[in-house]
């Protein structure tokens, strides 16, 4: 069973705003959740180099068409 933590931090207000829209909540709290389900699914964080790794399946994705 997860143990549910509570977890604060400092953020700029205007990322704050910009990450709201970006994610398309209206609340901090979800904002916050949904980024952080993101960053821990998203397949470029565990890369050493992410901008490679981006640039590399983008010129893939280039080649096939």
């Amino acid at each position: 069973m997860s143990k549910i933590m509570h977890a604060q931090m400092v953020i700029i207000e205007d990322d704050l705003i910009a990450l709201k829209e970006k994610s398309g909540e209206k609340n901090t709290k979800d904002a916050l959740a949904k980024a952080v389900a993101h960053y821990l699914e998203c397949e470029y964080t565990q890369a050493t180099d992410m901008w490679a790794k981006k640039l590399e399946k983008a010129m893939k994705k280039k080649s096939k068409e």
